[in-house]
Formats: structure tokens, sequence, C-alpha cells
């Protein structure tokens, strides 16, 4: 879903550049136009190409049934009474240990359980983990080497730290990466130091997630449009977990689709779905 903008002499060449920058074939990508050099005298060109292009949503393919087909009376083939006799008690031993290992590690995440009940004593006041929250983004931010200055806004046991100043963007990262590696460490130094366990804590740098949260918006309702009128699924870029939820509660409204998750971070992404 994110866009990569590319300059170059001519238009063919800012979107060879951009395709290889995105890793992907020109027919696997969206590529607009947003500048072409214009015609100047004797012949010559003025100016550059300015193009935009993103990874194209792929469409869902139908999962494959790659059970074992079954013989006609409904059971499986077999290769011999001694080798489907095999297969059985190699089975039957494989279920046995699995039950074991089940019992054992429930019984062990119990234990673990009981210890962070017995280890969370008695609520931290969030005003506090507000102020640990603070002190740190403010370090971080003179260790960048950023003019910055850090506010708190505090609503019961929500808190979002903002950062706001100038040359803020190493903190951002690409697609908001190192903003979200920041934002666990805040955690750490704020939340887990202090034995918190109440408040939700939120960190944005120089209004990242509020403009990434309408692009997202934007972005979605477009896939919304795209599925209703195709009638196919489409599949998302893997994204991250608040970026995958804002997709999901802006489509909770549209009429004629639904949206659900697949696969495993950080390669999760949504699926759009007609409805």
């Amino acid at each position: 879903m994110e866009w990569v903008t590319m300059t170059g002499k001519t238009v063919e060449e800012a979107t060879e550049m951009a395709l290889e920058q995105l890793g992907v074939a020109s027919d696997e990508a969206d590529v607009e136009v947003l500048e072409e050099p214009r015609s100047g005298l004797f012949g010559r060109t003025r100016g550059e190409a300015r193009i935009r292009a993103r990874v194209r949503p792929a469409e869902v393919r139908p999962k494959r049934d790659n059970r074992r087909r079954r013989s006609n009376d409904g059971g499986p083939q077999r290769n011999g009474d001694g080798k489907q006799q095999n297969r059985r008690e190699s089975a039957s031993s494989s279920s046995r240990q699995r039950q074991n290992q089940s019992k054992t590690g429930s019984e062990q995440k119990g234990s673990r359980k009981m210890d962070d009940n017995e280890n969370r004593g008695e609520p931290v006041d969030p005003a506090l983990v507000g102020e640990a929250a603070v002190a740190f983004m403010d370090g971080l931010a003179k260790a960048f080497g950023s003019e910055a200055t850090v506010e708190l806004d505090q609503d019961g046991t929500e808190l979002e730290v903002r950062v706001r100043g100038s040359d803020l963007g190493l903190m951002v990262g690409p697609g908001g990466r190192t903003l979200t590696a920041v934002q666990d460490l805040a955690r750490v130094a704020a939340q887990r130091r202090l034995g918190d366990h109440e408040t939700h804590l939120r960190v944005d740098v120089a209004g990242y997630r509020e403009r990434r949260k309408a692009s997202l918006e934007a972005f979605a309702r477009k896939i919304a449009g795209q599925v209703r009128e195709s009638g196919k699924a489409l599949a998302i870029e893997p994204m991250a977990s608040p970026d995958r939820k804002v997709i999901h509660d802006v489509l909770s409204s549209e009429e004629g689709v639904s949206t659900r998750s697949e696969g495993e971070d950080p390669n999760r992404r949504v699926i759009v779905s007609p409805a």
C-alpha cells in the first residue's frame, strides 16, 4: 500500500527505478504519472519526469484441498493390512504424546499466570507512567539530535505522548516502522519498569499517526469499492497491528464487504472480501 515517488529523465526511467525499489515487475504494481518532462526549444526537454508507484493489492486465490483422496468405500486407500496397522499404531502413539505435552504446557501456563498475578501488586498511578514516558521520549529526541517538545495527553488510563518539532523523520522511519519500535521502547521504559498493567500507552511523532490514519481510511474505502465492483477478494500488503485495526474499523461500516486478517506477523495482512 505504501507509495514510493521517483524522478528521472523520462517516465520510463523513473518507473524502472520505482519497480526496482519495490522489488516487483511492472504488472504487479500501480504506477501514476505525477509530472512529465516539458518540450523545449529545438526538440530539447525541460524538467524531469516524476511518478509514484506501489505494490498492487493481490486477488485472494481460493485454497486448494490437498487432503488425501479416499476410496469409494469411504475409507483410506490401503497398501496392505500390515502397513495400515502400523500407521494406526503410530498415529495413536503420536496422539498420546500430544495430549501429554498439552497437559504439561497447560500446567506451565497456569503456573506462570499465577506468578504474574502475584507480582502485579497495587495499581500504578497512570500519571507516573505518563511522566516516565515523556522523560524517555524527551531524552530519545535529544539523542536523535532533534529540537522537539514532548507533550502528554491523558484520559484516565489512556495515555498518548506526542513529540513535535523539526527533523523528526528518523524517529518515524519508512512506513512508521521506527516509530513502532520507539513506542515499544517507551512502553518498556515506562509501563514495564514501573510494573504497570492498566494503562494503554501510545506514542506519536510529528503527527504521523493522524496522517497515516487518514491515508489508510481513504485507501480502505478505495479497496472496498474495487471489491464490490469486481466481486473478488483483495489482499492488502502486510501491515502492523495498529494499521490493520484502522482498516477493520473503517470497513466495518462499509456495505457489501467484510474483512479478516491472515498470516503471522510481520507478514499478517488484511483480506477484504465481498459480503
